[in-house]
């Protein structure tokens, strides 16, 4: 069963745990504004928002209703455009929209609305960059960015109170009032009952697991949703190490990670889109498995560790001993991820390089994801942990080429020897996405632009970099 707020009220549904919240506004509820495009994620024409209770207000964010399973709703408010409209007349977003000659082919329409309906609530001035990664998960086959950028702007510089502000504390109460979801809300309740029925599938944002519905028409008869559990959503600091739930949104985790490595939160930019970000976790990035997912090449430089449990017994693991196998990895029957733990850098002079190589500079996945953590006192290599995503089966370090390193000076002859041991540590493949000897002399190339970056910091070596 699950229990939402929509237009007022509150909604009770018995539907199919794999039931994806668009298939529900779409067939069940005759609510076809909501469109779908790609089904993927990647288009945003599905775009819906959700309101949920954060201390005593509400807090608004963006998702793709094509990858949201109907259990993540419980217990929230769910917004969709046909809600924006109010006595007889358009939300002033729609209004903006509408003056600024935003809408061309009209399908994609509803997304952006949401998604400029979303950045409003955030209450935060306008800006052309925060605004673009507001906006980064729709898109616009007419290309009529330039007056859907001039809307964002109108809204964000003259913000209007409107029905949702009047109403936040009577629908606080309505959300308050609704019943106690059927899935797990503690850990303890977790671990017992996936021990119980561990051949179900743990759904914490979905964002990858939904396609084995949207693209390949599976069913998925046994799901677990970790929407509902506050401590797997908690993120912490302590003077050794981040600790990351595994089920925290990747939004909430970009502010931490930017502060303590600024590189991992560039690439967190790159990381999909607003609407991704929102709903995917590190948990389920690192427990698919994937060997193009861009956490694992991070978070295996920056030395992480997996706080596993099964039952009532934990087990803390190095990530570089997690991944066994392409979509193998060593958590047993019943056991699953409930923290990543990344080591803090208590040296200055340890430094990561983050580089990410893809066919679009956002919003797509790696061909190749190279991460480096470096550290060169008087000129000799004295740390180096390298990883790869999309160059072996899994996620991987390059031992080799970390070995040519260490004890030798950090100079070009030292580095042409390591690029030659990435020989040994990869053997990649030929896909639709890279060949096999692009991959390899793209690895090459990042570990020599890692070397240009910390001699010569003055050089300006990025796409990203201005002058």
């Amino acid at each position: 069963m699950t229990q939402f707020l929509m237009n007022g009220r509150i909604q009770t549904e018995n539907l199919p745990d794999d039931t994806t919240v668009l298939q529900y506004l779409r067939r069940d509820a005759g609510r076809c504004g909501t469109k779908e495009g790609c089904a993927s994620g990647d288009c945003g024409a599905c775009t819906v928002v959700l309101a949920e209770k954060e201390g005593d207000r509400l807090k608004y964010t963006t998702v793709n209703a094509c990858l949201t399973f109907m259990p993540a709703i419980h217990g929230k408010q769910l917004i969709t455009v046909e809600d924006l409209k109010h006595r007889g007349e358009l939300h002033h977003v729609q209004q903006a929209m509408a003056d600024n000659h935003a809408s061309q082919c009209g399908f994609c329409t509803p997304g952006f609305v949401m998604s400029l309906f979303a950045l409003e609530k955030q209450q935060q001035a306008f800006s052309v960059e925060h605004t673009q990664h507001a906006l980064s998960g729709n898109l616009c086959r007419c290309t009529g960015y330039r007056p859907i950028m001039a809307a964002a702007q109108a809204v964000c510089e003259a913000p209007q109170a409107d029905q949702f502000d009047a109403d936040a504390q009577q629908t606080l109460e309505k959300l308050r009032a609704i019943s106690a979801t059927d899935q797990p809300v503690s850990m303890d309740e977790l671990a017992a009952r996936y021990l119980a029925e561990p051949d179900a599938r743990l759904v914490a944002g979905g964002t990858d697991l939904a396609l084995e519905v949207t693209q390949r028409y599976q069913r998925l008869p046994k799901l677990i949703s970790l929407s509902h559990i506050p401590e797997l959503k908690m993120i912490t600091l302590t003077g050794q190490a981040i600790h990351i739930g595994a089920a925290a949104p990747l939004s909430d985790c970009m502010p931490v990670l930017h502060d303590e490595f600024p590189e991992f939160g560039e690439l967190l930019e790159r990381f999909a889109s607003q609407q991704i970000r929102n709903q995917g976790t590190f948990g389920g990035n690192i427990a698919n498995g994937s060997p193009i997912g861009d956490g694992g090449p991070v978070l295996l430089a920056l030395g992480a560790s997996l706080l596993l449990r099964c039952g009532a017994a934990q087990r803390e693991l190095p990530l570089d001993e997690f991944f066994l196998g392409y979509r193998k990895t060593a958590l047993q029957p019943g056991e699953f991820i409930e923290q990543i733990r990344i080591p803090r850098v208590t040296s200055e002079a340890r430094q990561l390089r983050v580089y990410k190589v893809s066919k679009r500079l956002e919003d797509d996945i790696s061909a190749v994801c190279a991460a480096l953590q470096i550290e060169v006192r008087d000129g000799v290599v004295v740390h180096a942990r390298i990883a790869f995503g999309g160059m072996a089966e899994v996620a991987k370090r390059a031992t080799h080429c970390e070995a040519q390193l260490l004890g030798q000076p950090w100079q070009t002859a030292t580095l042409e020897r390591a690029c030659q041991a990435l020989e040994k540590d990869f053997t990649p493949i030929t896909d639709f996405r890279a060949s096999r000897e692009y991959r390899m002399q793209v690895a090459k190339n990042l570990l020599r632009r890692c070397h240009i970056e910390l001699t010569s910091p003055e050089t300006l070596m990025r796409v990203t970099h201005y002058v």
